[in-house]
């Protein structure tokens, strides 16, 4: 036995999309359905609980310039905590944040090792910058660096044409995916444009972030082979910005930053309508502040993802995609606890009344 507090969760415990319990008691830090034997006394805990949220694309330990110190990874950390983000797919960074690991306070990180990228085709500091002929190599070594991702740049400015630009041959993909799967390990891709999409999926890639160059002729492709799409509406929100700072030098590339923008909601919401799984990923820690998965999934359902969908993608299905539980029987007890429902209104999302994490209450 531990000296943790006994919790007793009560009102509506959403532990799937259709299962719906009245009450939950946590135990030595695992969620019991089973009221415990011989307590007397146990902290008791009203409102709407779900598991602890995801945000499957951020990067703790990075920002705008580069590798933090583990003081700055440690605030990014506690700012996903406090807005009830439990687990984090950490999409790329160059720190080691394994410390984190032993740190009960801190949301569990699954990671992707460090950015892959061409030399000069990505921002400075962040990535492993190599030629196609190394890529299986480094694809290799950041397999064993992570926690069953690795990630690639997928396409980024090219400076002699002006626009996005794929990064890699097909067969140099191909060939590092193959490893990436022998190794046991996932491969997603950075992607902007269009033009790299349907190499990277028939090369065997699962997942795709941002994917704003998704068309009527990929969108079926990626229903067909399951390829996952993380979108970071958050993040593509910047693109006007970034568009207007560019115009001067890029004016091809500003164009088509305003047009992916433009047609951002409409891409998503008819990958979501073809089969495609989209997830909630926020792409904090470059240049976006933590604590942003409430803001990305009301995004979600601005795109057009019924309410229950775009929960389900930062909870019960984004769980189930990374190979973690959710609030189900002897699981690590990672929840957190709203006021109102937030199936009528996923807004509820941005004020939890508690966090719980690894059965503490700690926000």
């Amino acid at each position: 036995m531990t000296d943790q507090p006994v919790l007793h969760v009560k009102g509506r415990v959403l532990a799937g999309p259709e299962d719906v319990r009245d009450e939950l008691w946590v135990v030595d830090g695992r969620v019991t359905y089973q009221r415990p034997r011989a307590v007397r006394e146990a902290v008791t805990v009203t409102g709407w609980a779900l598991p602890g949220l995801v945000d499957a694309h951020c990067h703790v330990g990075l920002d705008a310039h580069g590798p933090v110190p583990p003081e700055t990874a440690e605030r990014q950390a506690l700012a996903d905590r406090e807005a009830g983000a439990l687990l984090l797919r950490d999409a790329g960074s160059p720190s080691d944040t394994r410390w984190i690991d032993d740190r009960e306070d801190l949301p569990r990180i699954v990671r992707a090792g460090r950015h892959i990228a061409r030399p000069r085709r990505y921002i400075r500091n962040y990535a492993h910058e190599i030629e196609p002929a190394d890529l299986v190599a480094y694809v290799a070594q950041e397999a064993r660096r992570g926690d069953g991702w690795v990630k690639l740049v997928g396409d980024w400015i090219d400076r002699e044409a002006g626009d996005l630009a794929a990064c890699w041959p097909r067969d140099a993909v191909t060939a590092a995916i193959a490893e990436a799967h022998r190794l046991g390990a996932r491969v997603t891709a950075h992607c902007f444009a269009e033009d790299s999409l349907r190499d990277l999926v028939e090369a065997g890639i699962d997942c795709i972030e941002h994917a704003t160059g998704l068309t009527e002729e990929t969108i079926p492709l990626f229903a067909e082979r399951g390829v996952a799409i993380v979108p970071t509406l958050v993040n593509i929100a910047t693109f006007p910005r970034l568009a207007e700072g560019g115009e001067a030098k890029f004016p091809r590339w500003s164009a088509h930053l305003r047009r992916l923008h433009a047609r951002r909601y409409d891409t998503v919401r008819a990958a979501y309508d073809a089969g495609v799984p989209v997830f909630v990923g926020t792409d904090a820690g470059g240049s976006l502040a933590h604590g942003l998965v409430a803001a990305e999934v009301a995004e979600l359902v601005t795109a057009g993802i019924p309410p229950l969908a775009a929960l389900s993608a930062t909870t019960w299905g984004a769980r189930e995609w990374l190979g973690r539980p959710g609030l189900t029987e002897g699981a690590p007890a990672d929840l957190v606890v709203y006021g109102d429902d937030p199936r009528s209104d996923v807004r509820v999302l941005a004020a939890p009344r508690r966090v719980v994490l690894r059965g503490r209450i700690v926000g």
